[in-house]
């Protein structure tokens, strides 16, 4: 018999639903894919501007020449600031879900995208200081802590052996907003110029009211969901917490990191006028963001472990594709080997968070729980490890920005830059084998091979 969904519309300020079983098939079937479908498509549709939002001054240094006096180095910690602010965010945004509610929380994080959007709006013009840039740019980053807060919320709603397409598809909508952001900035500078970036800002605004009142009509909260402040000390004491972190700098932050610096990239080391630099900027993020869903199918079916091993091998690959490239100067070269870069983060990205509640269910079994209890304790570690490892990896995006400023500064090119990925991402590599997918010895214990051998499949 399946408990029946209770929504209380007056609850909190908003509709809540008292009672909800993804794991339960009958339940699932009957009535909770329906709910859970219809708040993963809302929720995409919020994180896909705050995404937008958060990347907006990607676009917006496109539109500032040589009369607005700020050279490329101060253009790389420009973008850099968005992404610290967006990073750190992500933290709070994760415990708001449970604290207010899915869908109250994404009704109010969708129209803090207006305090940013306005601002940027209100001093876009030449002779407004390299300060208040900054600081219009570090509001920027509440778009980033949309990601924590909606994947958080959609975490709750589906059950584990849909989590890697679910999760996959709400990230990769939302990472959406990075190339369209981009394109709309191209569709501006190709027909009015790089003189009018308030037209970009203009179409933003009504998109995000838009947003906030789909979630305000179409969303629901889930009672269920609490904040767990036992789960997020344990979180924080597990060493996989930070081992996810790790790799997660490695491929979102990549994504994130690249998505803010293509357009830079390509003006500063290869010359392109900012119509040719937006021309090519968006394609990268595009297909690093469609992809993402793939990444979470691929791990459900193979195991993310092994997806994100050999995603890491091939990201190594590619990079040394782009340091050639950088070292004899080909343009075509290099849009290959970065092309090829946005794609294997968005597949990382995918095959990395499916990772997450695997690890974690797998740890309990291990530790013998079954069943449910295994479940429950794989839920309740994961979501309060999500926000922590969303917002290191976002921090990825800052160090690739600051690396490239360092680049750009000393040598005039990004090469040493892209060296020092390439390293990172073999690191990465490294720490994947070692930790998920080695085999123990023969001579240890069983349960410890157990332990092992279980994190191949996540």
């Amino acid at each position: 018999m399946t408990a029946p969904i209770t929504t209380v519309a007056a609850r909190k300020g908003g509709r809540w639903i008292e009672k909800w079983d993804p794991e339960d098939e009958t339940f699932w079937r009957e009535t909770g894919e329906r709910v859970a479908r219809r708040n993963l498509l809302y929720s995409v549709l919020s994180e896909h501007i705050g995404f937008s939002i958060w990347t907006l001054w990607s676009v917006m240094v496109l539109f500032m020449g040589p009369e607005y006096g700020i050279d490329p180095a101060g253009k790389f910690f420009l973008i850099g600031t968005a992404t610290l602010v967006g990073a750190i965010v992500r933290v709070p945004y994760t415990f708001a879900v449970a604290r207010f509610g899915g869908r109250n929380w994404t009704i109010f994080s969708a129209l803090m995208l207006l305090l940013p959007t306005v601002a940027a709006f209100v001093v876009m013009e030449p002779g407004t200081s390299y300060t208040t840039f900054m600081v219009v740019s570090a509001l920027t980053g509440v778009g980033g802590g949309n990601f924590a807060s909606s994947m958080t919320n959609i975490n709750s709603f589906f059950p584990l052996r849909k989590k890697g397409w679910a999760l996959g598809l709400n990230a990769g909508g939302g990472n959406i907003g990075v190339p369209v952001v981009q394109l709309i900035g191209l569709l501006v500078i190709g027909t009015a110029g790089a003189a009018h970036p308030r037209i970009v800002l203009g179409i933003y605004i009504p998109l995000i009211i838009g947003a906030a009142l789909c979630a305000a009509l179409f969303m629901d909260n889930l009672a269920p969901v609490t904040n767990d402040t036992g789960a997020a000390r344990e979180a924080v004491r597990d060493r996989h917490t930070w081992i996810m972190s790790f790799l997660y700098i490695g491929t979102f932050g990549s994504f994130i990191g690249y998505s803010f610096a293509f357009g830079l990239v390509l003006q500063t080391q290869f010359g392109r006028t900012p119509l040719q630099a937006a021309s090519i900027t968006f394609i990268g993020p595009l297909l690093g963001s469609l992809i993402r869903p793939v990444g979470g199918v691929l791990a459900d079916r193979f195991g993310g472990a092994r997806i994100t091993l050999w995603n890491f091998a091939a990201m190594a690959a590619a990079t040394g594709v782009v340091v050639f490239a950088s070292v004899i100067e080909s343009l075509t070269v290099f849009l290959v080997g970065f092309v090829a870069l946005f794609l294997l983060t968005g597949l990382g990205n995918g095959s990395t968070y499916k990772m997450i509640p695997g690890i974690f269910q797998a740890k309990a079994l291990a530790g013998g729980m079954t069943g449910e209890a295994a479940a429950a304790y794989g839920r309740r570690l994961s979501g309060a490890s999500m926000g922590l490892i969303g917002a290191v990896g976002a921090l990825g995006g800052l160090a690739i920005n600051l690396a490239f400023r360092q680049s750009f500064q000393t040598a005039g090119t990004g090469t040493s830059a892209f060296v020092a990925f390439l390293v990172f991402y073999a690191c990465c590599y490294v720490l994947t084998w070692a930790v998920y997918l080695r085999r123990v010895p023969a001579g240890a214990v069983q349960a410890e091979t157990k332990h092992r051998l279980s994190y191949a499949e996540v």
